[in-house]
């Protein structure tokens, strides 16, 4: 048995440094980086335009969820920075990158 595959070794480690032997080499590894680029990388970059889309459209009226879990009903925007009231009269100033959800300010809840 080992007579068979000796002759296919020889032939195949004859010139290890071919072109063909590296792109062989690397091509499994390639494949591996487009399938996690495909499947991980380029969905979460989408993600992350979306929110940054959805946090920079904030306006007034808007219901939004903190990164506590805090929510609330926006009553002012500026910049960088949102007011949010979370209670009737209580209204706190938060940073607008650390809203983690923005909510549609028409919308109603499902039990009114």
């Amino acid at each position: 048995m080992n007579q068979i595959f000796l002759p296919t070794l020889a032939a195949a480690g004859a010139n290890p440094n071919s072109g063909s032997a590296i792109l062989i080499g690397i091509a499994p590894w390639l494949l591996i980086f487009v399938i996690f680029y495909v499947l991980m990388i380029r969905p979460q970059q989408q993600r992350v335009k979306q929110h940054q889309a959805a946090i920079a459209a904030i306006k007034k009226g808007d219901e939004v969820v903190t990164g506590g879990g805090i929510r609330g009903r926006v009553t002012k925007v500026s910049d960088d920075e949102a007011e949010i009231e979370i209670s009737q009269g209580v209204r706190v100033r938060v940073i607008k990158s650390t809203l983690s959800q923005v909510l549609s300010g028409t919308s109603k809840p499902a039990n009114d």
